[in-house]
């Protein structure tokens, strides 16, 4: 059957809607579980989590993506990790992670297009040896929501799924709450059967 998927939740902040002209304020990834096809096994989801808070790599910004994770990004101009230094270093650690489990991971996060979007740019741009995931191997948790749930998109949202599948934490815009949270919502969707 081959390796097992081992998956990460994450979670991104960021000053803008798209990476390169605006920059990732901060981002977490968090291991929430391995599935080998058959059976998911979660994990504590607060175990093994890897948050970074970056320097921006542009001056420009839009001020009201700035101001959603509550960071200041004066600070982050002066105190922010460097991105080659904490993606290499998020990089490694993944890997680590993946090598730890025999797994290969996988990158999942709610919704997976904006999140994504930003971490593979800042991969391929900045870390040694690259995304850790791949160009592919990613699990948008809005989609898995929709096909178990038989739902449309546009109604796969967390305002309308069973209370029983979400988090008991709440969302707070800091990028390792979130993604912890996150990491409980997939697996709840990893053992549902679709039921409400």
């Amino acid at each position: 059957m081959g390796a097992p998927d081992l998956y990460f939740s994450c979670d991104v902040e960021a000053d803008g809607p798209v990476p390169g002209p605006y920059s990732m304020s901060s981002f977490a990834l968090v291991v929430a579980g391995v599935f080998d096809g058959r059976v998911f096994t979660p994990f504590p989801p607060v175990k093994h989590t890897f948050y970074a808070e970056l320097r921006p790599i542009s001056g420009d910004f839009v001020p009201e993506a700035a101001a959603v994770s509550g960071l200041d990004r004066e600070r982050l101009v002066r105190e922010g990790r460097d991105p080659v230094e904490a993606m290499s270093e998020a990089g490694r650690w993944v890997r680590a992670r993946a090598r730890e489990a025999k797994a290969l991971p996988v990158f999942a996060a709610y919704p997976l297009g904006f999140d994504w979007l930003f971490m593979y740019w800042y991969f391929m741009r900045f870390a040694e040896g690259g995304s850790p995931f791949g160009h592919a191997r990613a699990l948008d948790m809005k989609t898995l929501y929709a096909a178990r749930a038989g739902a449309k998109i546009g109604d796969s949202v967390k305002g309308k799924m069973p209370p029983g599948l979400l988090s008991a934490r709440p969302h707070t815009h800091h990028a390792l709450d979130d993604a912890v949270e996150q990491a409980e919502l997939l697996q709840n969707l990893m053992v549902w059967d679709g039921s409400r």
